[in-house]
């Protein structure tokens, strides 16, 4: 943690009293974990594949294989990760205001295993399962059916339950995050490029709607001109240490 790191005394009287607190995180805060970002993994054996040529429902139909072999690949870098302290302190602010919520883009699922609850995930989640027919979760199958695994309900191939380009959000998700965000006192925006819609819009609805709009990011975005703060450093570094200072010590922990 940054010693030398302090915040302006506005987000930290903000904090303390705020009622609502919304946090949405990006790429960046899993890159901390050693999850490379969307266009970063594209190594090794995968170098030669544009990631928006393998991430769309077209691309599943015309090679179905080779797409879940893709996500098979990327779901072993995330099984390797761990939650980093920013998704620890995270939860630490969670427990401590009366209202949070939890946005992510995100599909690795890093927040949960850290200890946060009701994650809104934008964009799914790679460890879950879907039926490419029917849309529809599916927990088990038979490993011998090929790959990729077939729907054990009606035979069509499962793929992972993330949102492709091309198509939507989970269905209620957006309204969920849009409604957290024009309610927040607080918005953070952690990590995230704040270039990938519609993410992108939820600090600007919080900011019309009178919140203090945080960005925690060491590069800058489209949102560095427009939040009222810029904390330009990474959220291992800035979170646990915005904690602390905000809350203080009276619950020690190693943010590991």
């Amino acid at each position: 943690m940054d010693a030398e790191l302090e915040f302006p005394k506005q987000l930290i009287d903000a904090l303390r009293s705020a009622q609502q607190v919304v946090v949405l995180t990006g790429a960046g805060v899993s890159k901390e974990s050693g999850i490379p970002t969307f266009r970063e993994a594209q190594t090794g054996l995968w170098a030669n594949y544009n990631p928006e040529d393998l991430a769309t429902p077209e691309a599943f139909q015309r090679d179905p294989k080779l797409v879940w072999e893709w996500y098979t690949w990327r779901r072993g870098l995330v099984s390797e990760a761990s939650p980093n302290p920013g998704h620890y302190a995270i939860v630490e602010i969670a427990r401590r205001v009366p209202g949070f919520s939890l946005i992510t883009q995100n599909v690795d699922g890093l927040h949960q295993r850290a200890g946060s609850d009701a994650v809104l995930e934008l964009h799914g989640n790679i460890m879950r399962t879907k039926c490419f027919e029917e849309n529809v979760l599916v927990e088990s199958w038979q490993d011998n059916e090929g790959i990729p695994p077939k729907c054990p309900r009606c035979g069509g191939f499962l793929r992972p339950d993330v949102v492709w380009f091309g198509e939507g959000l989970p269905e209620g998700v957006l309204d969920q995050a849009v409604e957290a965000a024009v309610g927040a006192d607080v918005f953070l925006s952690v990590g995230t490029s704040s270039v990938v819609q519609p993410a992108a819009s939820l600090p600007l609805y919080a900011r019309q709607a009178g919140a203090l709009v945080v960005e925690i990011n060491p590069e800058s975005t489209p949102l560095s001109q427009l939040a009222e703060m810029v904390i330009p450093h990474p959220s291992g570094e800035a979170l646990p240490a915005l904690v602390q200072q905000v809350w203080g010590s009276e619950k020690k922990r190693s943010y590991q």
